[in-house]
């Protein structure tokens, strides 16, 4: 793997989603008071209480035991969850904090997982395995899991080191190509009865924006409908994963969209992808519309026109240089915008396909 010179995402942030994903009420942050601000913010909006032991310079030196069995005692009593979750940090990590110690020594009655992690592994998926492996011994979820969740944190770094934002030192962000003249290309294609298919490989909570363009996509395609292809199985993945595949089939299938064909689960697209090209490859199309991880498809735009979209501004470069993706599309600040979220919300691109299209009836 070649080294990475900017930023990614870490691996404390991954063990916070991954906590959130298997319906942890409250998450005690063992460090800092501004470690992971951002991801803190955007979980409490998606319903889980998150509360920091907020851990200042005399702490680094002699330690945070005491404030760690105290904020635990006092968010329990504050809250009243049915579980928490301690997740270390740099910080407590280099101090040696004994997680598991400071659990015996609080006042607590309920299930507690642990965390032991800090934000300097090579790949932010270290964060979900360590997350899994405490859920495992807790018996929130079985060793099977755990080892299908193992085995899919491989591809995922994987498809990042092959074709995403691993796959050189430096990638310069961009926002893609102009979502406007995108649209107009994909309705020449559309009024042109080119055939067409639909790729929704998405991750997670994102789908809730991803599956808008789908969504838009069917409705102005009057003539000839592309065949839909969606990895939003609801019988596969952690509790939160399995409910938001279910929230998102309903919302299509009120739009009335009919899924062609089911890849796999909202946290399996970078295995799913694969399933899709397989899938596309049986098939007589012009155009494709893949949504959510397109760099986890492995189809190259010289086989067909491709229009991707993606909320990655490091994507851009390697979707067009290595998979010769003829048009790449930038949902930016996408992940904000579905937390808390339980319904499908509108796209920009999707917005924009939709107006162009009614301009036609006025």
């Amino acid at each position: 793997m070649a080294l990475t010179l900017h930023p990614r995402p870490n691996a404390i942030a991954a063990a916070l989603y991954t906590l959130r994903d298997l319906d942890i009420d409250l998450i005690v942050v063992h460090g800092p008071p501004g470690c992971c601000f951002k991801h803190a913010r955007l979980l409490d909006e998606d319903g889980v209480k998150m509360i920091t032991t907020g851990m200042d310079e005399d702490k680094f030196i002699f330690g945070g035991h005491d404030v760690l069995v105290e904020t635990l005692n006092k968010a329990i009593k504050m809250f009243n969850p049915k579980n928490v979750a301690i997740v270390g940090t740099c910080a407590s990590m280099i101090v040696g904090e004994d997680l598991l110690g400071a659990v015996e020594d609080a006042d607590i009655d309920i299930p507690v997982l642990t965390v032991d992690i800090h934000g300097g592994y090579e790949e932010n998926t270290a964060g979900v395995i360590a997350a899994l492996r405490s859920a495992v011994s807790s018996g929130i979820i079985p060793e099977e899991e755990f080892k299908r969740q193992e085995y899919l944190m491989t591809e995922a770094t994987k498809v990042e080191e092959e074709f995403g934002a691993a796959y050189k030192e430096y990638i310069e962000p961009s926002r893609g190509d102009s979502k406007y003249l995108a649209a107009k290309r994909l309705l020449e294609l559309i009024d042109e009865g080119r055939r067409g298919a639909c790729i929704l490989n998405s991750k997670k909570e994102t789908t809730y924006i991803f599956a808008d363009i789908m969504r838009a996509v069917n409705t102005v395609s009057s003539g000839v409908k592309p065949v839909n292809i969606a990895n939003l199985s609801s019988n596969l993945g952690l509790f939160k994963v399995r409910n938001d595949a279910e929230n998102i089939k309903r919302d299509l299938e009120k739009s009335g969209v009919k899924i062609d064909y089911i890849t796999g689960g909202l946290d399996e697209y970078a295995i799913s992808g694969k399933k899709a090209a397989e899938i596309v490859k049986r098939l007589d199309v012009d155009y494709l519309v893949i949504a959510g991880v397109p760099h986890a498809v492995p189809i190259k735009g010289t086989d067909y026109e491709i229009f991707s979209i993606t909320n990655g501004l490091r994507q851009v470069e390697p979707l067009k240089k290595i998979l010769k993706h003829q048009h790449v599309i930038v949902e930016v600040d996408l992940h904000p915008k579905t937390m808390g979220v339980r319904s499908i919300i509108d796209s920009e691109f999707g917005n924009i396909l939709r107006d162009i299209y009614k301009e036609r009836f006025i």
